[in-house]
C-alpha cells in the first residue's frame, strides 16, 4: 500500500559544503539519503514529494560538522499482512519461489503453492507447472501474491507469501 506521509530527517553536512549553494546541497543530500531506503514503521521511501522546512543548523562542537533538521513529505510503500500484490519472480527452487514486490523480497514456500503445481528441475529455467495444462511459474513471470506474514527490521522488510487463495497466481 502506498501512503503520502510527513517525515523528519537530519542531514549531517561537512563544512566544505557551506556557501551559496548550501540549501541545494541539503536538498540533494536528503534525496540521496532517504529515497529508496526503508524507514522502520513507515516502509520504503519511494519519492520525496516536497521539502517543507530546512531548520537552523547546529554545529557539532570539536568537529565542525553541522546537523540540519529537515521536514519533508514523501510517498512510502508499506506492505500489510493479507494484502494482495503483484510480484515478479526472481528465483524458482525446490523449496519455493522468491519474488520482488517493488523493493520488498517475498518468499513463497512450496507448501503455499497449489498442490496441482509441481517443481520441474529439468525445465530450462526451472519452474513450477501444472500437470493438466500449460500454466507455469518461472523466473521473470508476473504473479499475484497474498502476503501471509511480514518481518520488520529497522532497515528492511521481509515477507512470506501464498498462492493458495482465489484469483492468485497468474
Amino acid at each position: 500500500m502506498f501512503f503520502h506521509v510527513s517525515l523528519d530527517h537530519e542531514i549531517l553536512l561537512h563544512p566544505r559544503y557551506f556557501g551559496p549553494q548550501l540549501l541545494k546541497t541539503v536538498r540533494r543530500m536528503l534525496f540521496k539519503e532517504v529515497e529508496g531506503k526503508c524507514i522502520g514503521k513507515y516502509g520504503y521511501v519511494i519519492a520525496v514529494t516536497s521539502l517543507d522546512n530546512i531548520g537552523v543548523g547546529k554545529i557539532q562542537p570539536g568537529r565542525g560538522y553541522v546537523i540540519f533538521p529537515v521536514k519533508y513529505h514523501a510517498i512510502v510503500f508499506r506492505p500489510f499482512k493479507h494484502e494482495v500484490v503483484e510480484a515478479i519472480v526472481t528465483q524458482v527452487t525446490k523449496m519455493g519461489i522468491f519474488c520482488k514486490i517493488g523493493p520488498l523480497t517475498c518468499f513463497i514456500s512450496r507448501h503455499s503453492i497449489p498442490r496441482d503445481m509441481e517443481y520441474d528441475p529439468s525445465a530450462n529455467p526451472p519452474c513450477y507447472k501444472k500437470k493438466d495444462d500449460d500454466t507455469m511459474i518461472q523466473t521473470d513471470d508476473g504473479i499475484r501474491v497474498k502476503i501471509a506474514g511480514l518481518q520488520v527490521d529497522a532497515n528492511d522488510f521481509f515477507a512470506v507469501g501464498t498462492l493458495m487463495d482465489d484469483y492468485l497466481l497468474l
